[in-house]
């Protein structure tokens, strides 16, 4: 143990880890290591993502203090009220960063009067400071990157993590190189090149730059990939839309969850949340049920779930919700775990349900979803249409991103109604009214 100038500029001790990274002492909250979540093996915090003992992914092990509602309640309005819950210190507040979360849980009522479903919220991370979800996880991603030294914040990503990443590193003044399929949608480029001179198209589909980001994490020094070789840390921020959506309801657990499943950490992370509230106390304990939502075009995960199997089998993304476009989902055996454990589904929606309930939504809540989105409202409606979903039990479904980054997907579907003469005549014989 030594000392050390933490990021604050105040002095505080610092310990090596076992991979020779120095680390200041509380770097990382209440953490207390990683484990693997196949065998069980632990070792201690670190750049690392996959087990020295069979190769399983790693997640993050807590020794939590006791936390009560009224603590939490007095914090911050973003994902940093929960800090005591995530692997980040204390004084993360200190740290530039987006500030993301806390955004609205909505009673969509119009949605579930066309649904046919009682009690339905939409839980909206459009308003994050990118205008996706992944503004938590990178948070969470970023605050590791600096704690280890890392000089250049990366990922490979199918739009929205792209958005995040660039965002957070310039607002941390930490270089960013973000890597995506060079057939993404155009608004999404833009969203990342608008924030980082390091954006890099690749040739393929988002496994390809994975693979491309893995041999890159293995060959050079200081590069943080956040959804790689820090990615234990960066997967903790998706628990934050669990924690906020107990405590939006009152501090309780709704019934029913509808979630998009791309890699599947989103998913497993909200159940790990839930989890996590029942043991600390904060919430009831009571069944509940977690839905995974997929597009046809890339729907390993749904396929497994229906012909009642463990292994997931990689397929060749084909679908224009492609922020979800994951062949060869990393959480995808987890995610069969959960929906089989709560009494769940994995359900899939072709292309054309995934812009109509695009519409769907814009039109009978005025949230103006992406692709994602849009899956996942198909997902909750065909799931009631099959008897998998229970219509009268309180359900809530994610909004992961918004719309304006996918517009291509709808442009077809919309238009003006008319094209009129600028005179009241004109206008009475449109038939509008």
């Amino acid at each position: 143990m030594s000392t050390g100038t933490s990021k604050t500029g105040t002095t505080t001790q610092v310990h090596e880890t076992s991979g020779g990274t120095v680390l200041r002492e509380g770097a990382f909250g209440n953490a207390r290591g990683l484990v693997c979540r196949e065998c069980g093996a632990t070792q201690p915090l670190g750049p690392h993502y996959a087990c020295l003992e069979c190769f399983g992914p790693l997640e993050i092990a807590y020794d939590f203090p006791e936390v009560t509602r009224e603590q939490i309640e007095a914090g911050p309005r973003n994902i940093w009220r929960y800090k005591a819950l995530l692997p980040v210190p204390d004084d993360i507040e200190s740290s530039p960063n987006t500030e993301p979360g806390f955004t609205r849980l909505l009673w969509a009522e119009n949605l579930g009067r066309e649904l046919g479903i009682t009690t339905l919220w939409v839980k909206d991370d459009s308003t994050n400071p990118t205008n996706s979800f992944k503004d938590r996880v990178v948070a969470c991603a970023l605050s590791a990157a600096v704690e280890f030294g890392s000089k250049v914040f990366a990922c490979p990503s199918t739009g929205n993590l792209a958005n995040a990443v660039a965002a957070a590193g310039a607002r941390a003044g930490i270089k960013t190189v973000v890597f995506i399929p060079s057939n993404l949608e155009h608004p999404k480029q833009v969203n990342s090149a608008i924030f980082t001179d390091s954006l890099v198209a690749v040739e393929g589909n988002y496994d390809d730059v994975n693979r491309l980001a893995s041999e890159i994490a293995g060959e050079e020094d200081g590069w943080a990939f956040v959804n790689v070789n820090v990615r234990p840390f960066y997967a903790e921020g998706s628990k934050t839309l669990g924690y906020e959506i107990a405590e939006q309801l009152g501090w309780r657990l709704p019934d029913q969850i509808v979630i998009p499943v791309a890699s599947g950490s989103q998913l497993t992370k909200v159940d790990k949340a839930f989890q996590e509230l029942i043991k600390l106390g904060l919430v009831e304990d009571k069944p509940y049920r977690v839905f995974g939502a997929q597009a046809e075009g890339c729907g390993p995960v749904a396929t497994a779930f229906k012909a009642g199997v463990d292994a997931i089998r990689p397929v060749k993304p084909d679908t224009i919700a492609k922020s979800l476009a994951i062949g060869n989902p990393a959480d995808g055996i987890y995610v069969l775990d959960i929906a089989r454990r709560t009494s769940g589904a994995v359900e899939e929606v072709d292309d054309d349900a995934i812009r109509d309930a695009i519409v769907l939504l814009a039109r009978t809540e005025g949230i103006f979803t992406e692709t994602a989105g849009g899956t996942t409202v198909a997902v909750l409606k065909k799931l009631v249409e099959t008897g998998q979903l229970d219509p009268d039990l309180e359900t809530v479904v994610i909004n992961t991103g918004h719309g304006l980054k996918t517009l291509d997907a709808v442009s077809g579907r919309v238009a003006p109604a008319a094209t009129i003469a600028p005179t009241y005549d004109a206008f009475a014989a449109s038939g509008i009214v």
